[in-house]
């Protein structure tokens, strides 16, 4: 027997593969391996612009999936003003511009997976 860890869309699941003896000899069972915390989501890395343009960060408040992308690259945007929808724990979730600013960058896309404190865009 073999244990596996599989991610999929996000859920782990631990899953034990039984293997075939070609031998006719018996398999030996192991004992199952301890469960793995699921692998964390990479942020992306935001680009790095002359004279300190994207410097303001937008961040995730808490883990989840990008759900919807509410303002585009260009786009100005006022403190509170939502910029990206997460869903975390079948909730959506507007993820807010800290201060005015113009969008300099969205680093995510709808459907990704993200950690609490990962940066989905930046403002100028």
């Amino acid at each position: 027997m073999k244990n596996y860890t599989i991610t999929v869309n996000g859920n782990v699941y631990d899953v034990v593969v039984e293997e075939g003896a070609s031998t006719g000899a018996p398999v030996a069972a192991k004992a199952p391996a301890a469960p793995k915390a699921a692998p964390k989501a990479v942020p992306a890395a935001a680009p790095v612009a002359a004279g300190g343009a994207g410097s303001i960060k937008v961040e995730a408040g808490a883990a989840g999936k990008i759900f919807k992308i509410e303002a585009s690259v260009g786009q100005a945007v006022k403190k509170g003003d939502a910029v990206i929808i997460l869903e975390a724990m079948k909730m959506e979730i507007p993820v807010v511009a800290p201060e005015d600013g113009t969008v300099a960058s969205i680093d995510v896309a709808v459907g990704d997976a993200v950690e609490a404190g990962a940066v989905l865009a930046t403002l100028k």
